[in-house]
């Protein structure tokens, strides 16, 4: 598929309303969607965001010959060329702090997340999967989209737009939270939080690999909950 550097973002009409088949890693989602950005759709009311691979924000900025252009805008014009006039169905892993759908979706054969990493437009989001890493090989190795560039990873320019953050005094800070092994989930609040031996707070979804084993510190009745108390949603290696 041949795919213009200069596509338009065409609004999209709902055609099926999305379907909940379980908790959020088990959620499917289909119908006409829009392109929000570089990695991220809404199908209906729904906005999802694209497992596993990372584009350019929308305010994003690339340089090429000393030219600076907006590969954000680029990004998102090239999700929305792939889906335009398709049924783009998504398969939930999970859902985000924003809370947003995280899924791995196609259009018609094509599969988004692969491709826009293949083609240059994301990188493979290796903080929570692993899958995408080899496209990204490839397109890097080719030159293609923002690999012909100079560009500052997406999370890290994220992280360059927020405000700096005070560290308060020692004295203020929050104590430890007591290590509690005497926990049981409870109907509707299945997510174990758990701080691991390098001091990292993570929770674990059931059907996740180490939910079984993990000894929970803390339980959550959804995954808001969990990102808000300062836990980070544990990575499944495909």
């Amino acid at each position: 598929m041949t795919l213009s550097r200069r596509a338009w973002l065409v609004p999209a009409t709902l055609v099926f309303v999305f379907a909940v088949t379980g908790p959020g890693y088990a959620q499917t989602v289909t119908g006409t969607a829009s392109a929000a950005d570089g990695d991220s759709l809404v199908i209906g009311s729904q906005q999802v965001r694209l497992f596993g691979i990372d584009a350019p924000e929308l305010s994003q900025t690339c340089i090429s010959n000393n030219l600076t252009w907006k590969c954000g805008d680029v990004a998102r014009s090239t999700l929305a060329e792939l889906i335009a006039g398709r049924i783009v169905y998504c398969q939930g892993r999970g859902v985000d702090q924003h809370a947003r759908l995280l899924a791995v979706c196609t259009a018609g054969k094509v599969e988004l997340n692969d491709t826009m990493v293949a083609y240059g437009w994301a990188v493979a989001y290796r903080e929570f999967s692993d899958k995408y890493v080899p496209a990204e090989l490839r397109a890097k190795s080719s030159g293609l989209g923002i690999w012909s560039s100079q560009f500052q990873n997406p999370s890290d320019y994220r992280q360059s737009q927020r405000p700096a953050q005070v560290i308060a005094p020692v004295e203020q800070r929050a104590r430890p939270l007591q290590r509690r092994t005497d926990l049981r989930p409870e109907a509707g609040c299945v997510i174990k939080g758990n701080r691991n031996r390098r001091g990292e707070w993570i929770y674990h979804l059931p059907g996740m690999p180490y939910y079984d084993r993990t000894k929970p510190e803390e339980i959550f009745c959804t995954e808001a909950q969990a990102q808000t108390a300062g836990y980070r949603r544990a990575v499944v290696r495909n």
